[in-house]
């Protein structure tokens, strides 16, 4: 049987990871009917359905089909970008959460440009909610608790949360206990709303039931509404540490909720061994890790 053609593995990796023929026809560029094509032009080639309709999920053989292709499409990007090494410009791709990318990483990037001028970075900071090292990064930064098969994981910081607020409303809050903060609106992130129960009871509080909850979902989002005064937030206290430095946001309780997860360095052990690769990791450890975290 003739192997199935490149674009169809792909629209189906795809399609699997995202577990939506709309998501993935919009980051392919595509039709949903192009995929859902493409789809059935691979399941009647190989003779076995990949996907369950109505709802959409994988069967079995699709299961077993993704974990392959996974690591075939990751080698092939790895020898793809050892190549462009070789015999073109270097080119590492960086993929890290929007915030930490904003707060900690921009505003220290020029030291790395400037001491490898001939290593481009493409950053990408579209971090779904299961948290991988995607097949399309030579580098990542990811927040969990550090089960990642196959790749090289290195801790740089562990990851913890404080309730935090306009200056104003802080001083308010500081005046009283804990607990008075169930008569304010809490900002909530939309992937972790168990945060501010968590917090609650890491402080004994019980029957914490506010009077009123603001969903978002992004930590970007999340401190901007708190430094405009829309209510208190918990946010990320290592990423929030230079707003907490310049008094546009501050801490409305010294009490931190350690997640017990952190974030961390993640890279395939053969891109680790390209030298933009090596560099960039050895930077991002320098800055990032305890020992730049002491600094």
């Amino acid at each position: 049987m003739r192997t199935p053609p490149l674009k169809q593995l792909k629209t189906f990796q795809v399609a699997a990871r995202r577990g939506s023929f709309r998501a993935a026809a919009a980051e392919l560029c595509l039709t949903a009917s192009a995929v859902s094509h493409q789809i059935r032009a691979l399941e009647e080639q190989l003779g076995v359905p990949l996907f369950e309709r109505h709802p959409l999920a994988l069967t079995a053989a699709g299961v077993h089909y993704l974990e392959h292709l996974d690591g075939l499409f990751a080698r092939l990007e790895s020898v793809t970008q050892q190549l462009r090494q070789r015999f073109a410009r270097s080119v590492v791709r960086l993929k890290v959460p929007a915030f930490f990318a904003s707060e900690l990483l921009l505003p220290r990037l020029s030291d790395f440009s400037a001491a490898h001028p001939d290593t481009d970075l493409q950053i990408t900071t579209d971090i779904g909610a299961h948290a991988e090292h995607a097949a399309d990064a030579d580098v990542s930064v990811i927040v969990g608790a550090g089960s990642w098969p196959k790749v090289r994981a290195t801790a740089l910081f562990p990851q913890a949360f404080v309730p935090a607020c306009a200056p104003r409303l802080a001083r308010q809050l500081r005046a009283g206990s804990a607990a008075n903060l169930a008569a304010q609106a809490l900002i909530v992130h939309e992937r972790r709303p168990d945060l501010w129960d968590r917090w609650a009871q890491r402080l004994g509080i019980d029957a914490f039931n506010p009077r009123q909850l603001i969903r978002l979902d992004s930590m970007a989002a999340i401190v901007h509404a708190a430094e405009q005064g829309v209510g208190v937030a918990l946010v990320s206290a290592p990423l929030a540490a230079r707003r907490f430095a310049s008094g546009r946001l501050e801490r409305a309780f010294d009490a931190e909720l350690a997640t017990g997860e952190s974030y961390f360095l993640l890279v395939r052990p053969d891109d680790a061994q390209r030298a933009g690769v090596c560099a960039l990791t050895a930077w991002l450890q320098r800055e990032f890790g305890p020992a730049g975290a002491a600094a």
